[in-house]
């Protein structure tokens, strides 16, 4: 599942910090900051859709992020190759040796790594 930009924005607070209560998040935005209850009821979300976890302290939660960064990371790319490149990491490849945004070494490098690999 996608992340939406607040939601996006919100997990990458708590990827840098670390486990926060909401009011510690807060504290992490410019005037005007959202309200309280935006913020609790979004973290709330993005723990039911199994991103967030949380622990209880009295009557307040502490909230963790339960994926890391890299690991939204190679989600998303794996639905974008899903997506929009037919399910093939080479169709992704070759759009970028055409849009020359990969050069001739960069493809050297993965296709060493990729022996690399094969050799142990």
């Amino acid at each position: 599942m996608k992340l939406t930009k607040r939601e996006h924005e919100i997990m990458k607070l708590y990827w840098q910090h670390g486990p926060m209560f909401i009011r510690d998040l807060l504290e992490y935005y410019d005037e005007p900051r959202p309200h309280f209850n935006t913020l609790s009821t979004m973290v709330r979300t993005l723990e039911k859709n199994g991103y967030m976890g949380h622990k209880q302290y009295g009557s307040t939660y502490q909230y963790y992020p339960l994926i890391s960064e890299q690991e939204y990371g190679k989600e998303t790319i794996a639905s974008s190759v899903k997506n929009y490149f037919k399910g093939s990491y080479m169709n992704v490849v070759s759009a970028f040796v055409s849009d020359e945004k990969i050069s001739v070494d960069e493809l050297q490098t993965l296709i060493d790594m990729i022996q690399a690999k094969k050799d142990t």
